[in-house]
């Protein structure tokens, strides 16, 4: 079977190009299911009902997010309704929301999906490690194949990750900094991993954002209130090819999609 997950949607633009080239991408691949990023696509910053919905209509079978989810106050409760909504399952115990989902696929096949959260330079939250071995360890009794959004800024915890659910997990997508990694391989357990699957926004942008405004944050020293760039899109991402019944995988490759009609 074959999965493609895609990057941080960033905004109108990263929507838009989604919905451009997701069909495309699962006929070219024949894809099984997709899996999409989706915590900046409202506006550059958290989601909403209605723009998870527009991805949920581009092709993608379930949303993760990752430390922006909470950035818009009313989506909590479709968090609470929509089982193919995710948001890090090692936020603490009690907190809105699920951090995995078990899906099947057009032929039956059921994939656990799962999203985790890091914690190198980012927020303090439970361990990702043991919180992630904990639900893999529980949803390979109902699935082989095991999909891992890590969310995380470190380079050096996502390839901890990958090497600790190595064997365990089908796939580790990194994401969050935005910016695609070159580093996708086969771990020797038949894990195929990634660092940064990238963003899908403007590519003439500082990670999906209008590039003065981010350089005179940088220069200045001064908040400055961020806005979604416009142009050319970028759509990244990867295509996994696992057995669906051993959930080991047998190949990955990056996908980098650039969409024309940004400033449309």
């Amino acid at each position: 079977m074959k999965v493609i997950f895609v990057g941080d949607v960033v905004g109108r633009p990263g929507r838009r190009a989604l919905a451009a080239l997701l069909p495309q991408l699962i006929t070219r691949h024949g894809a099984d299911l997709v899996v999409v990023n989706g915590e900046n696509a409202a506006g550059g910053l958290g989601l909403t009902e209605e723009t998870a919905i527009e991805l949920f209509k581009a092709g993608a079978h379930v949303l993760t997010t990752g430390n922006h989810v909470w950035k818009k106050k009313d989506f909590v409760k479709f968090l609470d309704t929509h089982e193919r909504v995710l948001r890090p399952a090692n936020y603490p115990p009690g907190a809105p929301g699920r951090g995995y989902a078990v899906v099947p696929t057009a032929a039956g096949t059921q994939v656990g999906v799962v999203n985790l959260a890091g914690r190198t330079f980012m927020d303090p939250l439970d361990c990702p490690f043991r919180v992630g071995m904990e639900i893999v360890e529980h949803l390979r009794e109902r699935c082989s194949v095991i999909l891992v959004d890590f969310h995380a800024e470190a380079t050096s915890e996502k390839v901890a990750m990958g090497w600790f659910l190595d064997g365990k997990a089908t796939a580790i997508f990194g994401t969050h900094t935005h910016v695609q990694t070159a580093d996708e391989r086969i771990l020797p357990g038949g894990t195929a991993y990634i660092t940064d699957v990238g963003m899908t926004g403007p590519v003439d942008s500082v990670i999906g954002v209008k590039k003065d405004l981010i350089i005179e944050k940088f220069t200045l020293q001064i908040p400055v209130k961020f806005e979604v760039a416009s142009g050319p899109v970028v759509l990244g991402g990867a295509v996994v090819e696992a057995d669906e019944i051993t959930g080991r995988a047998t190949n990955i490759s990056r996908i980098q999609e650039i969409w024309e009609g940004g400033n449309a």
